[in-house]
């Protein structure tokens, strides 16, 4: 889930970079205030990469996602590609998961087939190794 989520969140900072390029343009928006917003929530977005392990940066993930699409009221573009973007952080949750999932089973299922060889190895040498010492020669 980690490397979706990661993906997202990365697009999301250049996304969040380029709203607040075509933000700055807004003649009612200072310059200090567009860009302590994106600078905010861009650092946000790179912050929740390294946290997704945690508990708790799903649902900030989530609000992340929320805010993104509410900045379409400064720049409309942005319920567009809030929306996407939104999506695209559901995927990569539920898709993650299932990921996840499936690569604990495969690996727990790797683990018990070399553990199975292993003890069937073991008891095939000690079978080798008690037939080997039943039929020696008695040289006393």
């Amino acid at each position: 889930m980690r490397t979706l989520c990661a993906s997202t969140l990365i697009g999301e900072f250049f996304v969040i970079g380029f709203a607040g390029l075509v933000a700055m343009k807004d003649p009612d928006l200072t310059q200090a205030a567009v860009w302590t917003v994106c600078g905010v929530t861009m650092l946000l977005s790179v912050l929740l990469c390294g946290m997704l392990s945690r508990p708790g940066a799903v649902p900030l993930g989530w609000a992340l996602q929320i805010g993104l699409i509410a900045s379409g009221f400064v720049v409309p573009t942005m319920f567009f590609l809030g929306a996407v973007f939104a999506g695209l952080w559901w995927c990569s949750v539920h898709y993650g998961r299932k990921i996840d999932t499936i690569k604990e089973r495969w690996a727990a299922a790797q683990e018990a087939s070399t553990a199975s060889t292993a003890s069937t190895a073991s008891t095939a040498s000690t079978a080798s190794t008690a037939s080997t010492a039943s039929t020696a020669p008695d040289t006393a």
